[in-house]
């Protein structure tokens, strides 16, 4: 080989060839950076990932199960506690402390219920029973009693579609709660 030349090798080529190619997408990489979240997706985010008590109003139907299995979801990641809760709606007639056998009964086997779907995931289920005039002011006690984060509403869809409200419990908890409240509906085909 004399002075001057070059010599030009397939190795080298296909070397220098990768190493463009790598350049090149590191150089397109910085140029294309992800798009910036927004406020409010950061904080429902962070909202998420520090809950540590989500409260479940119970009735052992289908749809306040599935309320159950999404709270079980959102507080996997983080063990939070779930406050299953079913609510004893006393008629004003009576005294609070009447014994209402066929209801603390329902009462009782929803909770059994809810507990089990809890256990599945392994999280902490914590039942609660409470006795109030209005169910809604019952779920609202039970949220400040214990320092609940997320409240997550099973919602028939039975009811939307017949016309109703969300009902008058549903709407006394999103109003006097003071916490995140998540309302679950699966349209029925």
């Amino acid at each position: 080989m004399s002075g001057g030349e070059v010599h030009i090798s397939v190795v080298g080529v296909v070397l220098a060839a990768i190493f463009l190619a790598s350049l090149g997408g590191m150089l397109w990489w910085m140029l294309h950076p992800p798009a910036p979240i927004g406020p409010a997706v950061a904080r429902a985010y962070r909202g998420v990932s520090a809950l540590k008590r989500i409260l479940v109003p119970v009735k052992g139907t289908g749809y306040s199960d599935r309320a159950v299995e999404l709270a079980c979801r959102l507080g996997q990641e983080q063990q939070a506690e779930l406050i299953l809760t079913y609510v004893i709606e006393v008629p004003l007639s009576l005294p609070l402390n009447t014994p209402l056998d066929q209801e603390e009964r329902r009462a009782r086997e929803a909770l059994e219920r809810a507990v089990e779907l809890v256990k599945l995931h392994n999280l902490k289920p914590i039942p609660v029973v409470r006795r109030d005039r209005d169910v809604g002011r019952g779920i609202v006690s039970v949220v400040a009693d214990y320092d609940v984060d997320l409240v997550v509403i099973g919602l028939n869809p039975r009811r939307i579609a017949a016309g109703d409200s969300i009902g008058r419990g549903i709407e006394t908890i999103l109003r006097r709660a003071g916490v995140e409240v998540i309302i679950d509906m699966v349209p029925e085909e």
